[in-house]
């Protein structure tokens, strides 16, 4: 926005533009309990959660967006996380808060790679993490991923061995404030922003970041059992986190 009068509108592609007629079709009642419901809950929560603690009939992508524009201007934001949403610190506010802001733990440089491998080449499998890094992946650095809520087990490809394969959470788009790993920047967008060497090995290939959700047709659901059952209990791999 250029002008500082101007709200800002934390959800791409809603400007804030409910009109009064629009409002009115909200009740109060939907209103407060979704900022309850949404102020209380410890993660995100779904449009479909959402409307479960509403009375039947609500229209709770309309209340949503009353919402966004109410909090629009203030200090807490409601942003999308993926399908879900929650309240969020205004970006602005992040200097006044830093007082309280805490260290965030530090992942490893396995652990990152492996995170970006997993963002632009899900699914992928623990083999092919380790085929594009050129090391071994440790259980220890994906066991850190999954408990820091940044990546899922998704299935196990359908292939020999049945190998556990590998996506993004919902914890790894509220940490990078992202609607959707579609808004990762592509292989232009880092050459321009010189994160990446500009003597890259001709032909290389960053696949167009996407997590459908649903299993891929080489995928089959994961089913029961330890998905790391294939590594041994000392399979250090690489130094984790």
């Amino acid at each position: 926005m250029s002008g500082r009068d101007e709200p800002f509108f934390p959800v791409e592609g809603f400007d804030g533009r409910v009109s009064a007629e629009e409002a009115a079709r909200a009740p109060a009642y939907a209103l407060r309990v979704l900022e309850a419901s949404l102020f209380a809950a410890p993660e995100p929560l779904t449009e479909k959660a959402l409307a479960a603690r509403l009375p039947h009939g609500t229209d709770v992508a309309l209340a949503l967006r009353v919402l966004v524009q109410h909090y629009a201007g203030r200090g807490v934001n409601l942003v999308r996380v993926g399908e879900a949403w929650a309240f969020r610190t205004a970006p602005d506010m992040a200097a006044a808060l830093s007082a309280e802001a805490r260290e965030p733990r530090k992942l490893s440089r396995a652990a990152i790679e492996t995170l970006a491998i997993i963002a632009y080449h899900q699914p992928a499998t623990r083999a092919e993490i380790e085929e594009i890094r050129g090391v071994a992946t440790s259980r220890g650095t994906l066991e850190t991923l999954l408990e820091a809520g940044f990546i899922r087990l998704r299935g196990r490809r359908k292939a020999p061995g049945r190998p556990v394969t590998f996506g993004t959470a919902t914890g790894f788009l509220d940490h990078f404030a992202l609607e959707s790993v579609s808004d990762l920047p592509g292989l232009e967008e880092l050459k321009g922003a010189g994160l990446l060497d500009g003597r890259l090995p001709p032909g290389l290939d960053l696949p167009a970041p996407r997590d459908d959700g649903a299993l891929a047709p080489d995928e089959e659901p994961l089913g029961e059992g330890d998905p790391f059952e294939a590594l041994s209990p000392d399979d250090d791999g690489d130094a984790a986190p």
